[in-house]
């Protein structure tokens, strides 16, 4: 593990990240064995960082500062090797683009997206979801990453609403362009209610950076969007 001068905090490298997280991928595998060996492996990551933050808490019991930190330590280490543990905390100041645990977070963004019944059942953090997707919002990712964001934007806006989904707007501005605006604009045409309210709105946003995303704003598009889309004719009564 390395030191950041700055910061202090522990930055690993790509190969320590991928020996504690690479199997993950199988997560998102077209393959339902593979598949279901990943849940498995994920369950077993989840029970042991919960048993040693058990094995923490009773040390708070006793007096002996030594195995405390012992503890302490043995907790975050078992935290890293499951999945949210693993991308919960990314390095102060570090800078997203260039930090080893990016295609983690995304692998936790698009598991949450496709899977969100396994990821709710499995690997639930609203809060890690959100500081996810708000350290996925800059506008410098290299291609492969942006394609990905776009992906998971046009996903988000095609599924009913789930907490913390309303930060994907962050995500949208960010990667803006012709490609993702096509997919919003296919998604706003589809026949599901939903995904066309959805990816108007973003788009509206899109199309008015000052705008902020509030739910004041939601509500107002909304009854502007429902009014322009009322059925007219002859009134009757």
């Amino acid at each position: 593990m390395k030191r950041e001068a700055e910061t202090g905090v522990g930055v690993d490298g790509a190969e320590l990240w991928h020996e504690r997280l690479g199997w993950a991928f199988g997560l998102l595998a077209s393959d339902p064995a593979e598949r279901a060996a990943a849940l498995v492996r994920l369950a077993d990551a989840e029970r042991n960082a919960q048993g040693a933050l058990d094995r923490y808490h009773r040390t708070w019991r006793r007096r002996f500062w030594p195995g405390r930190r012992a503890a302490l330590r043995n907790y975050q280490e078992a935290a890293l090797r499951s999945l949210s543990g693993g991308v919960r905390d990314r390095p102060a100041g570090a800078d997203v683009g260039t930090w080893p645990g990016l295609p983690y977070a995304l692998l936790y963004l698009e598991w949450e997206a496709r899977y969100p019944q396994e990821w709710t059942r499995h690997a639930k953090e609203w809060g890690t979801k959100e500081s996810l997707i708000r350290d996925m919002a800059v506008a410098h990712h290299d291609e492969t990453v942006r394609t990905k964001l776009v992906e998971l934007v046009e996903t988000v806006v095609q599924r009913p609403y789930r907490c913390k989904d309303r930060a994907y707007v962050r995500v949208a501005r960010a990667v803006d362009g012709d490609d993702l605006r096509g997919r919003l604009e296919a998604a706003s045409r589809s026949d599901d209610p939903w995904a066309c309210r959805h990816a108007g709105y973003v788009l509206h946003l899109l199309d008015r950076p000052e705008l902020p995303n509030t739910r004041h704003v939601w509500r107002s598009w909304l009854a502007a969007a429902s009014s322009e889309r009322a059925p007219t004719g002859p009134a009757r009564g």
